[in-house]
């Protein structure tokens, strides 16, 4: 049916309007019409029998948003055009009309427009698609063009498929698979690595499949990396999940070397080495042996002497061991003599048991009220004791001391000590600290604040569950010396490092004293760090507080100094800091490109009871550090509130893209959010800076009725543009009984002091001769040198060859790393590969030691 505003061309058709058709006469007057008019242009042949076509016909589009589409029809010879949408005929009033004449035909041309809404879509959206067409008149007849298909756009966020990490060997081939999220139109799907776009035509090694998946062909070196695949469409771009992809390389053995000429003993030898390839990230070392000896026959022996000759070389080896086996009498009875008496410089481990355990640790009270307690005294730095103690068999028995700086004496002149123990006050001791000028601001925290009373024999101060622990290693304290020392986290904001630009906090503030005092070796002072501990991407700097309060920088990781009082073992989450001086320390960072990342510790809490129809969920955004975790599951405690849901991490990049916190699926008819905006949002900086120990944000849900307890929703935390995680809840808020209360995360309950043995897993003995043994360099490699390279320490062979004894400082760093998981017969077994007898004495029992 033709539309009532089309009737005026009906009958311009009929011929009772003939004026129209006198504009395209020549050279004569049109009688019957009520004017006359001459036109210029003359009329084409054939005219009346042109049907109409299409100049532009309308295409295919999509709706982006809220934004309205235009659909454009032109056609010559035109008198008409209307648009048909869904079999409707759209009214004439929507339509935009312009006319023209061909200036090389004559023909009248018109071009019609309009504009389609996301509105008029959606009233038949999912019933079928929504389409329309143009219909053009001329005097002939009429003429349909092509159907034009109006779609709104969309790209979903989750990809149906993601990439996933791989460690592969080299020249192997890596197939990562991506599905990309649903979307109209289509998505088109790119491949990045470590942010950089993946080109197969100028690297021909990388293959992009029609299914979307990458094909590394042969795995290189240079191909270890974050692999993303990166979903787009008019609508946005979307990215996954970033998949490490590691090359590793397996060792291989290069060609055996000669063989050595025959010694004495009628044995030669040959070596090989593991470098062909030399393994890499993470790859397996060469397996069999790198040196092999062989028995000389008789005739390639060295010729020894004989008769006379033989009678006084036998005679002169005689002699020789009788000398020696003198010498090892004397040295025997030399080191027995000086093990039974203690001297004034403490030089048994006996003392460790006695005047010397850590003050942190309280002993239960004794039932004689006549024992001693004892008070450090940290104005003096360092002190020495006079007179004798007595062995730590000999614990129930009394010993005398002269008057001295540490310990003042009871009336009846002695002092006794029970267990062995050293107890002390805490606020007494962290008075005495406050009260020195440099430590006028040190916190009178005793939960984050060790300390204890340490001489040559070493030990270590721990805080429990946040990762930060003190290494004093054997003759570190010069022998005669007796240092109080402390270890504590400084979380007073004045005590906060200035931050200057985009640099940011990367670990706790640690505090170790007090400061000054001499040590003969470096200490190691252990913490944990929130960064990618990729030092490609950051500029990395220990910094240091000085006497005057200012902070300066005094190492760069990556950059170390040999010669330098500091250096650095940085590992996945933890770094460990070797340092000639005590003093308040922390990691700074600087990032050098965007894909620099911060690891962000996510933590869901709510009350424990809920009496009321409101409901918080406080979700906390901060650095994935222990002590930190430790100071938010400590504060919950305070406000009632109980963990609800196991912790996530969150890959923060330095993108300047803020952090977004929304709440989705509840279920409507029992739940409701009073959030009015659809997700809340905690700026860049607040989070880059690191300054801002307990970010969190809250949302406030409210149940319908009281007797409402089951509580189902998804709580996503994400940054724009980059990585994001989702948390599901389904659980009853009164009777949630899963196991997640915040005491399960906190499980480190060393003891916070430990001096003397009792801090190390090596014992003493064992420790020094395992020392003199791989300190002296070996023709063959199996000495400390071989000792890093098992234990994965080659980086570090310039600053452990400047040390008078490189194993010492291994085996400190072995303690430092192992303390909680070390496994004396791992260490024993690297013992063995290097070739070394004293693997067997780790079997050696504690007594026979």
């Amino acid at each position: 049916m033709m539309p009532l505003h089309l009737a005026p061309f009906v009958r311009w058709r009929s011929g009772l309007v003939l004026a129209w058709i006198c504009l395209f006469s020549v050279g004569f007057t049109c009688i019957g019409a009520e004017h006359a008019a001459s036109v210029t242009h003359p009329l084409p042949v054939a005219f009346s029998d042109l049907l109409p076509h299409f100049l532009v016909e309308p295409d295919d589009v999509y709706i982006v948003k809220n934004k309205p589409v235009t659909l454009t029809c032109r056609s010559t010879p035109a008198t008409q055009i209307y648009f048909k949408c869904n079999g409707e005929w759209v009214h004439q009033d929507q339509h935009l009309i312009e006319r023209d004449v061909d200036p090389a035909t004559g023909l009248p041309v018109m071009q019609v427009k309009i504009d389609i809404s996301r509105q008029q879509v959606e009233k038949i959206f999912g019933l079928e698609d929504y389409w329309c067409q143009c219909v053009a008149w001329s005097t002939t007849g009429t003429q349909k063009s092509q159907k034009a298909f109006v779609r709104i756009a969309y790209l979903r966020k989750n990809f149906e498929e993601e990439p996933l990490g791989k460690e592969v060997a080299l020249d192997q081939e890596v197939l990562l698979h991506c599905h990309p999220p649903e979307g109209v139109p289509p998505a088109e799907v790119e491949w990045q690595r470590n942010e950089e776009l993946i080109d197969p035509k100028t690297d021909p090694n990388f293959f992009i499949t029609a299914d979307h998946n990458l094909i590394i062909k042969q795995a290189r070196l240079a191909d270890t990396g974050n692999y993303t695949c990166v979903a787009k469409n008019i609508v946005a771009r979307r990215k996954s999940s970033s998949a490490t992809v590691i090359v590793y390389v397996d060792g291989g053995w290069s060609e055996w070397s000669k063989w050595t000429p025959c010694g004495v003993d009628c044995t030669m030898w040959r070596s090989r080495e593991c470098t062909q390839p030399t393994p890499g990230t993470g790859g397996k070392e060469c397996q069999g042996l790198d040196v092999q000896s062989l028995n000389c026959t008789s005739e390639q022996c060295p010729q020894t002497a004989s008769g006379a000759e033989d009678v006084a070389l036998y005679v002169g080896i005689v002699a020789v061991a009788l000398c020696l086996t003198l010498l090892l009498i004397i040295l025997v009875l030399v080191y027995r003599r000086k093990k039974e008496g203690l001297d004034a410089d403490v030089a048994d481990s006996s003392i460790l048991t006695t005047g010397f355990q850590p003050m942190g640790i309280k002993p239960t009270k004794p039932e004689n009220s006549h024992l001693l307690t004892i008070q450090p005294d940290l104005t003096t730095t360092t002190t020495s004791y006079q007179g004798t103690l007595r062995s730590r068999n000999e614990v129930g028995g009394k010993f005398s001391m002269s008057n001295g700086p540490l310990l003042e004496p009871l009336p009846n002149g002695s002092h006794t000590l029970h267990n062995g123990k050293l107890p002390s006050d805490p606020n007494a001791f962290m008075d005495r600290l406050s009260s020195q000028t440099y430590f006028k601001t040190l916190p009178r925290d005793n939960v984050n604040t060790s300390y204890g009373t340490f001489n040559f024999l070493g030990g270590r101060l721990t805080l429990p569950n946040t990762g930060i622990s003190l290494l004093i290693p054997p003759e570190a304290i010069p022998r005669g010396k007796i240092y109080e020392i402390y270890l504590t986290i400084q979380k007073k904001e004045d005590m906060r490092l200035p931050l200057a630009g985009c640099q940011t906090l990367l670990s706790p503030v640690v505090s170790c004293g007090p400061p000054g005092v001499m040590l003969t070796r470096p200490v190691i002072l252990s913490m944990d760090h929130c960064f990618d501990a990729c030092l490609e991407n950051w500029a990395i700097r220990l910094k240091k507080q000085s006497y005057e309060g200012s902070w300066e920088d005094v190492l760069q990781l990556g950059e170390e100094v040999v010669s330098e009082p500091y250096y650095c073992q940085l590992e996945a989450e933890t770094c460990q800091v070797f340092t000639e001086q005590l003093g308040r320390f922390a990691l700074v960072g600087e990032s050098l490109s965007m894909a620099a990342t911060k690891r962000l510790k996510l933590l869901l809490f709510a009350p424990a009871y809920c009496s009321t129809l409101e409901y918080n969920i406080r979700v906390y955004c901060m650095d994935d550090t222990q002590d930190l975790l430790k100071e938010v599951m400590q504060m919950e405690r305070q406000l009632g509130g109980r963990l609800i849901d196991e912790p996530h991490v969150l890959l923060f990049k330095d993108s300047y893209h803020n952090l977004r916190l929304s709440i989705h699926d509840m279920p409507q008819a029992h739940w409701r959010s009073k959030l009015l905006a659809g997700y809340q949002e905690i700026p860049f900086y607040h989070i880059w800076s690191g300054s801002q120990r307990t970010l969190h944000c809250t949302f406030t849900l409210e149940r319908q009725n009281l007797s409402t307890c089951d509580l189902t929703c998804t709580l996503c935390v994400w940054q724009v543009e980059g990585e994001g995680q989702s948390f599901s809840l389904d659980f009853n808020i009164s009777k949630d009984i899963r196991p997640l209360d915040s005491d399960f995360l906190l499980m480190d309950n060393c003891t916070p002091a430990l001096a003397g043995p009792s801090a190390f897993q090596i014992p003493y003995l064992i420790r020094q001769k395992i020392c003199s043994s791989l300190d002296a360099p070996c023709p063959n490699g199996a000495d400390w040198r071989l000792l890093a390279q098992r234990l994965k320490l080659d980086r570090h062979m310039s600053f452990l060859a400047s040390k008078s004894s490189p194993t010492s400082v291994i085996l400190d760093l072995w303690e430092a790393q192992h303390f909680h998981s070390g496994n004396l017969n791992q260490l024993a077994a690297v013992m063995a590969e290097i070739g070394k007898q004293e693997a067997m004495i780790f079997l050696v029992s504690d007594g026979e030691c």
